[in-house]
């Protein structure tokens, strides 16, 4: 995926040249494909895209919507071609998932957030009633955070810049910490007090002076299905598991599943075989990447992963190429989860966390990452606190908090 950062300075001031150098410095490594910029009266959104499909390589962002919205959109858009028909305009087949956003926001406002099927992080800042707009998918797969004081508020894909380049040092979270060592903490949180993380199925609407969060989509638990048999009730759930992994299936760049030997992946692999099989997959290729440390024998994924591939050759579906990944590396501090951890997380950065594990793919070959955990379970919108905390403890200058 993409990352985007933005600033608001309530009274109009320009952001220095030298803050505005250090972000883009931090964004640089997620979003190699472009740079770009939106500036005008104390408002600055930088945008570097990750492309991965043809209609991306398309963009311009942030977009500027008729009504003067400024729109920067980091994600993956599935139900494109309904809401192309129901929205009609301009819009074809080609056109970009931002310029749908963007069509969809000025038809339907804040109520288009429902609409948007997929994994998304979403800002929106409007220049008419001066207020901006941050919000993310229902499921919460992708992350945007903020901070903001009585002067300004400050938002981004990535936690980086947020609090290393705020001026300030931050206090530990502790009940982000307490979250996590009881089971997950809520959604909002952040290892850093004063930097919020926008809630799964929510929006922010902030203005100076106000900052109200507002849940647009929930869980329906009334809503019932009854059939008569057991094979009824498998094929419905076969049906939709299969159409979640097509989905996943769109790219114009080979696609890299992680492939453990466990239940989650080996299933996701073994059906993304099936559904490549039967050419219902837009993608050149697909990958399998697995884990492995020889010194760790209970966690060892080596003998496991390429019976997973058997499985899913025999089943019908087509030979993926696999890669192995040593999951120890001194580029990631010597922690076996981080690797993993990062590369659920960060999907934009794949390519450079294996180049630092010793691969040789270049970018140009990798479209995304498809993590069994964050795409068969809820608990994504929590992502492990090693990565955000590891950025806390360097920004402090202090050790690693142990935290598996």
């Amino acid at each position: 995926m993409s990352v985007q950062f933005g600033r608001w300075n309530f009274e109009g001031q320009p952001l220095a040249p030298d803050y505005i150098e250090k972000v883009s410095a931090t964004l640089d490594p997620y979003g190699p494909d472009s740079n770009e910029s939106y500036s005008k009266g104390g408002v600055r959104v930088l945008y570097r895209a990750f492309h991965t499909t043809k209609e991306s390589r398309h963009e311009k962002q942030p977009c500027i919507s008729p009504s003067g919205a400024v729109i920067t959109w980091d994600g993956r858009l599935v139900n494109r071609s309904e809401l192309i028909s129901e929205l009609s305009g301009s819009l074809t087949n080609g056109s970009t998932n931002v310029a749908i956003v963007a069509m969809a926001f000025e038809k339907w406002g804040a109520g288009c957030f429902a609409k948007l099927i997929g994994d998304w992080a979403l800002s929106i800042w409007s220049p008419v009633n001066r207020s901006l707009i941050l919000a993310k998918d229902p499921i919460g797969t992708l992350h945007l955070y903020y901070s903001f004081d009585n002067k300004q508020v400050t938002w981004s894909t990535i936690l980086d810049p947020l609090a290393r380049l705020a001026g300030k040092t931050f206090t530990l979270n502790e009940e982000y910490i307490a979250g996590w060592l009881s089971m997950f903490p809520a959604v909002h949180l952040t290892p850093c007090v004063g930097i919020h993380s926008v809630p799964p199925s929510s929006s922010v609407l902030l203005r100076p002076g106000r900052h109200t969060v507002s849940q647009y989509w929930d869980f329906d638990g009334q809503k019932k299905i009854r059939y008569r048999t057991d094979a009824e009730y498998e094929e419905h759930f076969r049906t939709v598991f299969a159409r979640a992994v097509q989905r996943k299936l769109r790219s114009d760049r080979p696609v890299l599943a992680e492939l453990s030997g466990g239940r989650d992946s080996s299933s996701i692999v073994c059906m993304a075989d099936t559904v490549v099989a039967r050419s219902a997959a837009d993608i050149p290729r697909l990958d399998t990447l697995s884990m492995y440390d020889d010194s760790e024998p209970n966690w060892n994924e080596r003998p496991i992963s390429p019976e997973s591939k058997k499985s899913g050759a025999a089943s019908g579906g087509t030979s993926t190429s696999a890669r192995k990944i040593r999951k120890r590396s001194p580029h990631l501090n010597h922690r076996p989860n981080l690797l993993i951890a990062a590369l659920c997380q960060l999907p934009a950065t794949t390519a450079a966390l294996l180049r630092k594990s010793g691969c040789v793919w270049r970018r140009k070959e990798i479209a995304s990452c498809f993590p069994a955990s964050a795409a068969t379970k809820s608990w994504a919108v929590c992502p492990h606190p090693c990565p955000n905390l590891r950025i806390f403890s360097q920004e402090h200058n202090s050790a690693p908090l142990l935290i598996s």
